[in-house]
């Protein structure tokens, strides 16, 4: 992969008001994507996730030991893409670094082709904020990739809230720098190792802008923003 630092993405600081997460951005205070779609879950999810929790010894252990993992994962992705360590570093049997050798091998070598931002900060000015793992040219076309960890393999139609996080970075971002971003790709690995891809590019990808423009547009009135 190649690096072309072909946009000047903002540095921004993060706070946390009201348990909404924002961005600072300048002089500007965003509400990042998670936070609107964390807010605007349905019903039904948010039904499902206290059955969950309620039914779940050590739920809450299950929950922190996951973004612990997830998070030391991103680091070597990270890492990896800003060619800080080579993949005999991943050797040592850790599991977040086994996690992330295979989001290598399979879904980033020879297809993440150029690299425009890792963690890069992006924004739909005056709407909302967030940080994408990496944006770029993948499998040919502009892109927004997002890495993800999984205690169990993962259905596409379990997974919206990805969809729409990934969705709302690549519409931020053409909005800002006039880009052609067309494809939203995953790559999830599980604690067992499985590696899996999930993409929506073209039509699919408009409809789930448009999807998460209606999500923000609910997170302003439960919170009476006007816009």
């Amino acid at each position: 992969m190649r690096w072309n630092k072909k946009y000047d993405y903002p540095k921004s600081i993060r706070s946390i008001e009201n348990g909404i997460r924002k961005y600072v951005i300048g002089d500007t205070k965003l509400p990042s994507v998670t936070s609107i779609l964390d807010q605007t879950r349905s019903e039904e999810d948010k039904a499902a996730l206290a059955n969950w929790r309620e039914r779940t010894p050590n739920a809450e252990a299950i929950t922190s030991a996951a973004a612990s993992r997830g998070s030391k994962m991103h680091a070597y992705l990270e890492s990896f893409i800003l060619n800080r360590e080579n993949l005999s570093f991943f050797d040592d049997g850790e599991q977040h670094k086994l996690m992330a050798k295979q989001i290598i091998e399979k879904g980033l070598i020879n297809r993440l082709e150029e690299v425009w931002g890792v963690e890069a900060t992006l924004f739909y000015p005056e709407r909302y904020s967030g940080t994408c793992d990496a944006v770029g040219i993948y499998d040919g076309q502009q892109a927004i990739v997002d890495f993800k960890q999984s205690n169990k393999p993962k259905k596409a139609e379990y997974i919206d809230s990805w969809l729409l996080q990934t969705a709302a970075y690549s519409l931020a971002h053409n909005t800002v720098y006039k880009s052609n971003i067309t494809s939203c790709v995953i790559l999830v690995c599980t604690v067992d190792n499985l590696f899996q891809e999930f993409k929506i590019q073209g039509p699919e990808l408009i409809t789930y802008q448009n999807l998460f423009l209606g999500r923000l547009k609910k997170f302003n009135e439960m919170n009476n923003l006007v816009l």
